[in-house]
């Protein structure tokens, strides 16, 4: 029998995890998966500018949630930041910044400029205090969980917004964003799959987290097309690794709601997906076969599905109260 914990309103915002944002992220690039589908299988634009109101009215919450965290329990929040795996979502917060621009551009240039001005100064900074912490500090190996990649691949996801804006000079820093996120890829990357080799396996409840090493390849064939503007061979080279890298990790998503109660952490599956949707949907439109439009548009139906999933097992277990249990790991 599972035991609900009772929580207080200020131990409430005590138990509030900074990666809850991943759900702003996951919400944000399903938003741009369906505007892309919609425009290209004239589907309802609706669909698209509702899920992107609901992220820049999560992200909101959040931030005064997450604010009233920071003033109670400053402790609380100093030690997530200390914790070795815990403060790297961190860049959760960030990369909701430099998506929710992509959101808002058709709305509100103005504010999405001033968001991703801000993103993009935080990633950069955040970055590299990431590595030079990394560099500073003795790490252990069991430490080196996917949550490494959030802080300074996180770059790739500056020229998504970024080319967008069509400031004059971006271009450069679409590049430094694609240099820094896909060389550290690579080390990164394979710290991980030691680790997750060599290692205990991860426990039942963070096996979401695994979907993050889908990012690097999802978000930096986007990032990387978008900069440079056309499919070239290595665009089509970093979206074949995501799609290998999501048959792989795929079947242990689906194998989660068997494994152990729910946990905030499956988050973590939400944005990869979305970003592996937008990459199908983009690269499926550059191919014209069949068979990647149908790919494409199953993915997207799986992926809308998992987040509205995530989305209400989130909120019923707030509105029950269960907010210290579904954090733990």
């Amino acid at each position: 029998m599972t035991t609900t914990l009772a929580t207080t309103p200020d131990s409430a915002f005590h138990h509030l995890p900074v990666s809850l944002f991943g759900s702003v992220m996951s919400l944000c690039g399903l938003c741009l998966a369906w505007r892309i589908a919609a425009a290209a299988y004239s589907l309802p634009a609706l669909i698209a500018e509702t899920i992107g109101g609901v992220a820049v009215l999560t992200f909101l919450v959040l931030c005064a949630a997450y604010g009233v965290k920071l003033v109670r329990a400053p402790a609380a929040v100093h030690a997530e930041f200390m914790h070795p795996v815990a403060a790297n979502f961190f860049g959760t917060f960030i990369i909701s910044l430099l998506l929710l621009p992509a959101v808002l551009l058709p709305y509100a240039r103005a504010l999405a400029g001033i968001l991703w001005v801000l993103g993009a100064l935080l990633m950069v900074l955040f970055a590299w205090w990431m590595v030079k912490r990394w560099m500073s500090v003795r790490q252990k190996f069991a430490h080196a969980t996917p949550a490494w990649i959030v802080p300074v691949v996180g770059t790739l996801d500056i020229p998504i917004a970024g080319n967008l804006l069509g400031w004059p000079g971006l271009h450069e820093v679409a590049l430094f964003s694609l240099a820094v996120g896909l060389f550290f890829t690579i080390p990164l990357f394979t710290l991980i799959f030691a680790r997750l080799l060599f290692e205990e396996p991860m426990p039942a409840a963070q096996r979401p987290s695994l979907l993050i090493l889908l990012a690097p390849f999802a978000v930096g064939f986007s990032a990387y097309v978008g900069t440079l503007g056309e499919m070239d061979m290595l665009a089509s080279g970093l979206f074949y690794l995501a799609l290998f890298m999501l048959a792989v990790l795929l079947p242990k998503l689906l194998d989660l709601p068997g494994c152990c109660p729910f946990r905030v952490s499956w988050w973590a599956a939400g944005f990869p997906m979305a970003a592996a949707s937008i990459a199908t949907l983009t690269y499926a439109t550059h191919l014209g076969a069949a068979f990647a439009h149908i790919l494409a548009l199953m993915l997207l139906g799986f992926t809308t599905l998992l987040v509205l999933g995530l989305a209400w097992r989130t909120l019923r277990g707030i509105a029950q109260g269960e907010l210290a249990t579904i954090t733990l790991a």
